[in-house]
């Protein structure tokens, strides 16, 4: 059969001509060996073009596109080895490009049975004139690429260049399994060259024809990478102990760092020998690989390990580590590897605490009656009995900021004008309060808000008449910040543990409950404020009761005040004094413990608090 196609309008080279029609050859045959039933053992095509000639057999130079897609589709379907040089005057298919009629077509022997030498001994065959198998590329050609190639040539002494190489290339790698497959791919792609310089050389010989699979990495090729690294590695690190085994001798110098490991070599790779011959685990867990702590590809493989026990500790690494490769000094290496590992230093480390911020004024200024600026908030609910009911009742806390001394109320309910009422009893007991901090509570904000209307309404009529009345400083947390108010809420819990522990099977009545409440103000105003120590001429701790027994109404009369009025017969007197002395040692012994900003500071003096 025949085939052919009509030279494009668009001018084109003489060898892009024939180099297409070699391509429409090599279509051809494959698709009469797909139609015939026959089978073929060998397939030989002509061509009276040497330029075709020497694009195929050339497969080192790097062709312009049009060129190098048709040489893709001739390498494919053929060898190099199948294209032979025939003379344009006995070619068959030159009719078709110079143009006969029918008639002479038909009578045309070379047409119809094929030249006269293929019925000839192959030997006698037509031969190349210019033998084109050995002819490299004219330098003129115009379907070569021209690549410029500059190259700096730099001499080292004292170092191996493939050495300093193979270094630079295992550290550029952080990851054990990368670095595996790259070296992987240069050993593929070493193989390859070195077969299709070998196929050269002996002219394709049917043993070297066969190729690699270049499109992915098999797990044999792997297990030759990582050989070959762990070999380079020993060889420089080991020297010495391989060269020694490899002689002959059964043991290594006495002053080498793996003599106690009992080393020896195996494929030429430097494992431990050991006493584990006959136990009945694997090979590999029996004469692990060693290698040194200090090199890139130890800690690599100590990552990688890290990474696949999802983060475990040093013993479940070192176990795992074991099982395959044995690194010298390797618990000091595993160590170092966690100490510096991102993930577990972020989940491992302590939680970063908030530094305490300053302690507001009504905390550490003296010299003022006690509850004139007070903490409140609500605790409960409790239980009692009214008839035949029950209901519930809630305590209300009103602490000294300065002091810490404490009052407690019974509100009845959760509305502003329960509250209110407790207030005004507070107030009416205590004195006259200039500051009150509280939670930002629907029921405070309420009460808030009615006593400054009331407040304002009352003073409209009354500020000529007096001027005794002054309106509460009410200040409120944040919504979010219940740390705000930690000085009343860690004596809310003393009394909920008070309570609980008394009111778990008795259910009092609102007598009952206004009497408990009192026994428990009077214990928790007993505690001690300042620390207490066991020598016998120490003075006794401070506690809100050194100053409210001793209290009178708020508004005692000014003066100065020394020792010599604790004799005085006016009661008045002593009592001024007892408080200006409980207000000097609470400034000396109390204040101080507030002065570190620290999570243990604040632990420690609330638990001196109670």
């Amino acid at each position: 059969m025949g085939n052919s196609r009509v030279t494009p309008l668009k001018q084109t080279t003489i060898p892009r001509l024939e180099l297409t029609a070699a391509t429409i050859a090599v279509k051809t045959n494959k698709m009469v060996l797909t139609e015939l039933d026959m089978p073929i053992d060998r397939v030989v095509f002509w061509t009276d073009s040497m330029a075709v000639l020497r694009y195929i057999q050339n497969i080192i130079a790097r062709f312009h596109t049009f060129v190098a897609n048709r040489l893709a589709v001739i390498h494919e379907g053929s060898q190099p080895s199948n294209w032979r040089y025939i003379n344009t005057k006995v070619n068959p298919a030159d009719y078709a490009s110079r143009g006969i009629s029918a008639n002479s077509l038909i009578m045309q022997e070379n047409w119809i049975k094929a030249p006269s030498f293929l019925l000839e001994p192959e030997d006698q065959w037509p031969k190349h004139p210019m033998e084109i198998a050995d002819t490299e590329l004219l330098d003129n050609d115009p379907e070569v690429k021209r690549v410029t190639v500059r190259a700096v040539i730099a001499e080292q002494q004292n170092s191996d260049n493939s050495t300093e190489c193979v270094n630079k290339l295992m550290q550029h790698y952080s990851s054990w399994y990368l670095l595996k497959r790259t070296v992987a791919w240069i050993l593929k792609v070493r193989k390859e060259l070195l077969r299709r310089v070998n196929m050269k050389r002996l002219n394709s010989s049917p043993i070297l024809q066969e190729s690699c699979d270049k499109s992915v990495l098999s797990h044999q090729d792997l297990k030759e990478a990582e050989k070959s690294i762990l070999k380079f590695i020993q060889q420089q690190e080991f020297d010495t102990e391989i060269n020694a085994l490899a002689s002959g001798n059964s043991h290594v110098n006495r002053r080498s760092r793996i003599r106690n490991l009992d080393p020896f070599l195996d494929d030429g790779i430097l494992r431990v020998g050991g006493r584990l011959h006959q136990s009945s685990i694997s090979a590999e867990m029996k004469h692990p690989i060693i290698l040194t702590k200090d090199h890139h590809v130890s800690t690599i493989i100590l990552r990688q390990i890290h990474q696949e026990l999802m983060h475990s500790g040093r013993n479940h690494m070192l176990a795992k580590l074991r099982e395959k490769y044995w690194i010298i000094h390797a618990p000091s290496a595993i160590r170092k590897l966690i100490s510096r590992c991102v993930t577990c230093r972020r989940f491992k480390s302590k939680v970063e605490e908030q530094k305490m911020a300053n302690l507001p004024k009504d905390r550490i200024v003296p010299d003022v009656p006690p509850f004139s600026r007070v903490g409140v908030d609500y605790f409960g609910p409790f239980e009692v009995k009214q008839k035949r009911s029950r209901v519930k009742r809630y305590g209300v806390i009103f602490t000294c900021l300065a002091s810490r001394a404490v009052h407690l109320e019974v509100a009845a309910s959760l509305d502003t004008d329960s509250y209110i009422n407790a207030l005004r009893r507070f107030i009416a007991r205590r004195g006259q309060v200039t500051k009150i901090r509280s939670d930002n509570g629907t029921n405070f904000v309420g009460a808030e808000r009615e006593l400054a209307r009331s407040i304002q309404e009352w003073n409209q009529h009354q500020i000529q008449k007096s001027m005794l009345q002054k309106n509460v400083d009410w200040q409120f947390n944040p919504p979010a910040g219940s740390h705000h108010g930690g000085v009343w809420e860690r004596i809310i819990r003393i009394i909920r543990k008070a309570m609980n522990s008394l009111l778990r099977e008795l259910t009092l009545d609102d007598e009952g409950l206004n009497t408990l409440m009192c026994e428990i103000e009077c214990m928790i105003n007993d505690r001690p404020i300042t620390k207490n120590t066991d020598h016998h001429s120490d003075l006794e701790p401070l506690t809100p009761n050194h100053l409210l027994l001793m209290k009178r109404k708020p508004n005692l009369p000014p003066g100065v005040f020394d020792k010599d009025d604790i004799y005085h017969r006016r009661r008045w007197r002593q009592v001024q004094y007892m408080a200006n002395l409980f207000w000097h040692r609470w400034v000396r012994e109390y204040l101080p413990l507030f002065s570190r900003k620290t999570e243990v500071a604040r632990n420690q003096t609330e638990l001196a608090n109670w």
